[in-house]
C-alpha cells in the first residue's frame, strides 16, 4: 500500500457503499449507498443534526464509518487518515492564520509538503488569479473582507490539488447580498477547475443555486437525490416537499389513485394531483402546492380555493397573500404581479390552480 493512498486517487468520483456512523446507542446516519460523480458540484441540504457534517466528516476522514465503505477514485479509504486523502476541507470559520499573509496562507500546505519556494510562489499566483485576488498576496487576513477570506481558504484548500473538495457551510457567516455574491463565485470557481465538490448546507437557496445534484437528508438518512429542479418540482417525500422551498399542505384521505394521478378527499373538497408514490384508497395522505402556483382564479384552472385575506406582504417584484379557509387553515399564494388590483384586508378572494401544479403524498401520523 503506497504511503499516501491520496496520490493513487487521481479520480474526483467519491462512491459510499453500506455506510453507517453510530456514535453508542444513537445512529448519526443510517445505512447510505451513494455515487458522487467527477466534477459534480454535489450538495448534502438539511437541517441540523440530520447527519449531513458527520458524513463529510466520514468522507474526509476525520469519522470513522460503524460499518461500510468510503472509495475516492475506486481506492477504498479505510486506511487512509484525513491528511493520506485526496481532499482538501473547507471549516465553517476558515480557520485561516491571521499572522500570515494571503500568499503565505494559500501556500502553507505546499511549504508543509516540502516544495520548493520557487514552486509554491507559480502555484500561489495562479490560484489568486482563479479566486480573483492578484495584487492581494502581500495583505494581512484582517484586511480582507468576508468575501474575500472565503476566497482564500478556497485557493488554499486547492493548492495542495485535492481531487476532492469538501465545503462544510462555508458560506452560513456572511450576510445575504455577500452569501447570493459567493455563490456565484464558488460555482464559477468549480466550473473553471473541474474537481468534485461536495457541499454540505442547511440553505436550500445555496443548494438549489450551486449544485448538479442535491441529496435532501433528514434524521440520518437520505431522503432524495436529484437535480435542483427535479427537488423542487417533484419531491418524493412530505418531508422534501415541506422542507425544499415553501409549500401549502391540505390534510386528508385518499379517493382515488390511477398510478399517475390521484384525488384526496378534504375538508375543503376534493383535489386531484400528481401521485408520489404507491398510494391506496382511504389511505392519510396530504395535497401539496406551492404558493407560486396559485393564482387569481380563472375558469381555464382545474383546482380553485376561496377564502378571506388575513394578510398582505408586498414584496417588490411579487405580492404573497395568505388566506383563511373555511376550516380555519390559512392558505398563501404568491404571484408575480399583484394578486387583485388592490387586495384589502377581509375581502374574498378566489385563487386557482392546475392539477399538475399540486402533489398527493401518503403521510404518517403528525408527519409532515
Amino acid at each position: 500500500m503506497p504511503d499516501n493512498i491520496g496520490a493513487t486517487a487521481k479520480s474526483g468520483v467519491v462512491e459510499l457503499s453500506d455506510l453507517e456512523v453510530r456514535y453508542g446507542d444513537f445512529q448519526a446516519l443510517q445505512r447510505t449507498n451513494l455515487k458522487i460523480e467527477s466534477g459534480e458540484f454535489f450538495s448534502f441540504l438539511g437541517p441540523s443534526g440530520c447527519g449531513k457534517t458527520t458524513l463529510l466528516r466520514t468522507i474526509s476522514g476525520f469519522q470513522s464509518p460503524t460499518l461500510g465503505q468510503v472509495k475516492i477514485g475506486g481506492i477504498d479509504m479505510r486506511a487512509a487518515g484525513p491528511n493520506m486523502r485526496p481532499t482538501a476541507l473547507i471549516f465553517q470559520n476558515l480557520a485561516l492564520f491571521p499572522l500570515m499573509t494571503v500568499a503565505e496562507n494559500i501556500g502553507y500546505g505546499l511549504r508543509v509538503r516540502g516544495v520548493p519556494r520557487r514552486d509554491r510562489d507559480v502555484t500561489v499566483s495562479r490560484l489568486l488569479d482563479i479566486v480573483s485576488l492578484l495584487g492581494h498576496g502581500a495583505k494581512k487576513i484582517q484586511e480582507l473582507s468576508g468575501g474575500q477570506k472565503q476566497r482564500v481558504a478556497i485557493a488554499r484548500a486547492l493548492a495542495v490539488e485535492p481531487s476532492v473538495l469538501l465545503l462544510d457551510e462555508p458560506l452560513s457567516a456572511l450576510d445575504l447580498k455577500l452569501r447570493q455574491y459567493m455563490r456565484a463565485e464558488l460555482r464559477a470557481i468549480q466550473r473553471r477547475i473541474g474537481i468534485t465538490f461536495i457541499y454540505i448546507t442547511h440553505d436550500q437557496a445555496e443548494a438549489l443555486a450551486m449544485s448538479d445534484r442535491v441529496a435532501v437528508m433528514n434524521a440520518g438518512r437520505i431522503e432524495q437525490v436529484g437535480s435542483p429542479r427535479s427537488i423542487y418540482s417533484a419531491p418524493e417525500t412530505p418531508f422534501v416537499a415541506s422542507f425544499v422551498g415553501e409549500n401549502n399542505i391540505i390534510r386528508g384521505r385518499i379517493k382515488r389513485f390511477d398510478g399517475t394521478e390521484a384525488t384526496i378527499s378534504t375538508a375543503l373538497g376534493d383535489f386531484t394531483g400528481r401521485a408520489a408514490g404507491n398510494l391506496h384508497c382511504d389511505q392519510p395522505a396530504a395535497y401539496f402546492v406551492r404558493p407560486e402556483a396559485l393564482t387569481p382564479y380563472q375558469p381555464s384552472h382545474e383546482t380553485c380555493f376561496a377564502g378571506e385575506i388575513v394578510e398582505i406582504l408586498y414584496e417588490g417584484n411579487s405580492s404573497q397573500v395568505t388566506l383563511r379557509m373555511p376550516d380555519g387553515e390559512k392558505l398563501i399564494a404568491r404571484s408575480v404581479t399583484s394578486m387583485t388590483a388592490s387586495p384589502m384586508l377581509g375581502e374574498r378572494l378566489r385563487v386557482g390552480c392546475n392539477r399538475a401544479d399540486g402533489i398527493v403524498m401518503a403521510i404518517e401520523g403528525s408527519h409532515p
